[in-house]
C-alpha cells in the first residue's frame, strides 16, 4: 500500500469494527479528500458516518469535541496543517483540557488529521510543519509516521486512544519515500518493505519510537520525511549512523533515545520545520539532560530556515542529504 491507501485502510478497519467512529472534514465525503485518503468511505458507510464539513476549522474541531464527549469517536481532517490556526482556541482551551477541567468526568477521544510539510510546491499556506506547536499543549498527543505500515498502525492506535491526537501526515511520503534530492519518490511504496501493510486490524503502540537504521557512530533523531533524508545522508557519507524514528513526537519514547545516544556518544537532530523553537530544541535539551556525560561531541541540529516558507526555493529549504551529511561528519570528526 501507499501511505494514502494505508491511512484509508485504517479508517475502513475502524469504521467497520466500531460504529461510533465517524469521519468528516473539508471535502472528505463525496470527493474522498484532497489527497484521496477517505475515498470510498462515504459510499461504503453512508453520509451519516463520512461527510463533508463547511470550511470552518474551528467548527470542525468544536463539533468533534462535542461528539467525543458524548461517546462517539470522531476522526476529522483539517485539509492542510496550515489551516489549523482558526481552530487553535478550540484545541488549546477545550479539547486538550476537557478531561482535567471536568475532573475526569468527560474525555475527548478524537483524532485531528492534518497533511503537513512541503513537497507539492504549495507555498506558505500549504506547506508548514507545525508539530512543535502541538507538543507545547498539555493534553494533546502528537504523531507523525514515516511509512505506510506505521501510518496505519498508528492511526488505529490513535482512534482507540482515550486522549485527543493530532495526527500529522507528511505529504511528500503519500506515494513513496524521498531521499531529499528529488521531487519524485525514490521508489514506489509497492517496492519497499514498509509498503507491505496487512489488510486487517493491527496497532503500532503510541509513545514507541523505532530504530529505523541500526548504527554505532552517531544517533540521528528525526521523524516523518526526514527519516528518509537521514538514511540517504548516512549512505552517501558512509557513516554508521543509527536513525531513530520518533513516530510519536509527544509523548515520546525517551528510553529508546537515551539508550541510543549513550551507545553512540554523538547526536544529530533533524526536522523539516524552522529551527528556532522547533521540536529539535526540545530533543536537544532532553539529550543534554539525560546523556551529558556520554556525549563526545556537541549536538547538531539540521532544520528548515528561519524564514516564511519559500515557494520557489522549496527544495533548498528542506534539510537535504548534503546538509544532514555535513552535520554527521562534524559530529563524528570531533
Amino acid at each position: 500500500m501507499t501511505m494514502v491507501q494505508a491511512l484509508r485502510s485504517a479508517h475502513d478497519v475502524m469504521m467497520g469494527r466500531d460504529e461510533d467512529v465517524v469521519v468528516y472534514g473539508e471535502d472528505v465525503g463525496y470527493f474522498g479528500g484532497v489527497f484521496r485518503v477517505t475515498e470510498g468511505l462515504q459510499a461504503k458507510y453512508g453520509k451519516t458516518r463520512c461527510f463533508d464539513a463547511p470550511i470552518s476549522e474551528s467548527g470542525i474541531v468544536a463539533t468533534a469535541l462535542g461528539m467525543a464527549a458524548y461517546g462517539l469517536k470522531p476522526v476529522v481532517e483539517i485539509q492542510f496543517a496550515d489551516y489549523f490556526y482558526p481552530a487553535m482556541d478550540q484545541i488549546v482551551s477545550e479539547v486538550a483540557r476537557l478531561r482535567h477541567r471536568s475532573a475526569g468526568d468527560f474525555a475527548a477521544p478524537m483524532v485531528i488529521r492534518m497533511p503537513c510539510g512541503g513537497g507539492i510546491y504549495g507555498g506558505q499556506t500549504h506547506s508548514q510543519s507545525p508539530e512543535a506547536v502541538f507538543t507545547h499543549i498539555c493534553g494533546i498527543r502528537t504523531v507523525m509516521p514515516s511509512n505506510p505500515y506505521d501510518a496505519k498502525g498508528l492511526l488505529i492506535a490513535s482512534i482507540e486512544s482515550e486522549d485527543p491526537v493530532v495526527f500529522l501526515e507528511p505529504k511528500r511520503l503519500y506515494n513513496g519515500p524521498f531521499d531529499g534530492r528529488h521531487d519524485q519518490p525514490v521508489v514506489p511504496w509497492s517496492k519497499h518493505d514498509m509498503g507491505k501493510v496487512p489488510e486487517g486490524y493491527y496497532k503500532v503502540p503510541l509513545e514507541s519510537a523505532a530504530v529505523f537504521r541500526p548504527g554505532k557512530a552517531v544517533t540521528v533523531l528525526t521523524y516523518g520525511t526526514m527519516v528518509w533524508v537521514a538514511e540517504r545522508a548516512a549512505i552517501d557519507t558512509g557513516i554508521d549512523a543509527e536513525i531513530i524514528d520518533l513516530r510519536s513526537i509527544w509523548p515520546l519514547d525517551l528510553e529508546t533515545i537515551v539508550n541510543s545516544v549513550r551507545k553512540t556518544g554523538r547526536c544529530v537532530v533533524v526536522h523539516e520545520a524552522t529551527r528556532t523553537s522547533g521540536f529539535g530544541a526540545e530533543l536537544t535539551a532532553l539529550v543534554q539532560e539525560h546523556c551529558f556525560y556520554h556525549l563526545e561531541a556537541p549536538i547538531e541540529r539540521v532544520c528548515g530556515w528561519d524564514t516564511p516558507y519559500p515557494h520557489a526555493q522549496e527544495w533548498a529549504y528542506f534539510p537535504g542529504p548534503a546538509r544532514v551529511g555535513a552535520a554527521l561528519k562534524r559530529a563524528v570528526e570531533v
